[in-house]
């Protein structure tokens, strides 16, 4: 399904965005809300904090490391086929999740499966397959918006969760949650890709058509600016894990009403929705590498006012807003720059490798918060890592030569 720039395929883009913010908010709504299950599941089970945080800390890890395979097999096969397998993974995961009576159990559905079943149906699966169904001139609003749809399910799904936990406790919440995931299954008809697979090139493509996969992973691999993408979002995923996992223990612990980190986490989503397009667009109009580096400075600064001021619900929620407003505007705007710089024909594989950057800084966050917090009975320690990798990360954007390597090449031999 390759759609051109006209008037009369507007409403098709817009079926593949919404499509895809369909099956991404169902995907990352999940993951969002996980931390809500921490206290109720390891006050049943008898498992420390630690033990629950390891298990998210393997989620994230395995969705880091099976990315770049998933998304190899997506830039050759097409993305539809990995996205339907990827839902009936994920809704087997967190079946499973619920009837996980040991820890090693927990954390083979919690961390393995459902990991993988991250790595087909996220950001990298949903935004290679609509940057190939999208034409250049329309990536920019196209991802913008399409983290936008899925940041709404992700705001929906944190009042839905806390219901269920309220109603009918957290094992038949688990139950609901994977049959929803098995509802966004019809959307991945509009997310076929496999016309774009094709050896034409594409619009906007940098690197040349005929070039094999091995040979654009070795490009990458000694293209300076690919590496400090892989450096720099780590603290993405560090900052995004720990708050999502942690916040809301940090904050029962602090003396703040449990209602208010369920609030905060929904802030968090709802801020996220515009942050997630006005990031996307932004990317269009001002270079991607400076965008991402203020980005990070702002979520430094917030988080530094957060940790130095006494948690109240209103220094709750403004920092949840602000945080949610920054927090997956990375995404679109690196998947951005690894297409701007390489080209979108293996875009699905060499995202996955950048986000395998991500998903470590993720592992780290999650069990790091667990373990700091088993060992010191505070959160502290992390609060001031996540401080030091925001300022790292800023400082690692900045210097990345985002010219695509075609028109470097060509420069270089005196072409142009």
């Amino acid at each position: 399904m390759t759609i051109r720039t006209d008037t009369s395929t507007r409403s098709a883009l817009l079926w593949a965005v919404a499509c895809g913010g369909l099956v991404m908010g169902a995907s990352v709504g999940f993951r969002h809300v996980q931390g809500l299950f921490l206290l109720p599941m390891t006050l049943e089970r008898g498992w420390s904090r630690e033990t629950f945080a390891f298990a998210l800390a393997v989620q994230n890890l395995c969705w880091g490391l099976a990315q770049p395979f998933t998304g190899a097999i997506a830039d050759r096969f097409g993305s539809r086929r990995v996205l339907l397998a990827g839902l009936l993974l994920y809704a087997a995961g967190v079946l499973l999740m619920g009837r996980a009576g040991t820890p090693l159990q927990f954390h083979l559905a919690a961390g393995l499966l459902i990991g993988l079943a991250q790595s087909c149906t996220a950001f990298g699966m949903v935004y290679g397959a609509l940057s190939r169904i999208a034409p250049a001139p329309e990536r920019g609003w196209v991802l913008g918006l399409t983290g936008a749809v899925a940041g709404t399910f992700q705001f929906v799904g944190v009042p839905l969760t806390q219901a269920l936990l309220a109603t009918i406790g957290w094992q038949q919440a688990l139950m609901v949650l994977a049959g929803l995931l098995l509802l966004a299954l019809p959307a991945v008809r509009r997310l076929d890709d496999r016309a774009a697979l094709q050896p034409a090139a594409g619009p906007g493509a940098a690197v040349e058509p005929a070039t094999s996969l091995r040979e654009v992973v070795a490009i990458a691999l000694r293209h300076r600016g690919f590496l400090l993408l892989n450096l720099g979002f780590l603290s993405c995923g560090f900052h995004l894990a720990f708050i999502a996992t942690h916040l809301p223990a940090y904050l029962l612990d602090q003396g703040v009403a449990p209602q208010v980190a369920v609030t905060g986490l929904a802030v968090i989503a709802l801020a996220n929705i515009a942050g997630t397009y006005c990031c996307g667009h932004l990317g269009a109009l001002v270079r991607r590498r400076y965008l991402l580096s203020g980005l990070y400075l702002v979520r430094t600064a917030a988080i530094g006012l957060f940790v130095a001021t006494p948690p109240t619900p209103a220094t709750v929620y403004a920092f949840c807003a602000v945080m949610g407003f920054l927090w997956l505007g990375t995404v679109p705007l690196t998947n951005g720059l690894v297409s701007q710089i390489f080209g979108v024909r293996h875009l699905s594989t060499l995202f996955g490798l950048v986000f395998l950057g991500h998903q470590l800084g993720s592992f780290l966050g999650v069990w790091i918060g667990g373990w700091v917090f088993d060992q010191h009975r505070s959160y502290e320690l992390v609060w001031w890592i996540a401080l030091a990798l925001g300022l790292l990360s800023a400082a690692l954007h900045w210097p990345i030569d985002d010219r695509p390597v075609a028109l470097r090449a060509r420069l270089a031999a005196g072409q142009v």
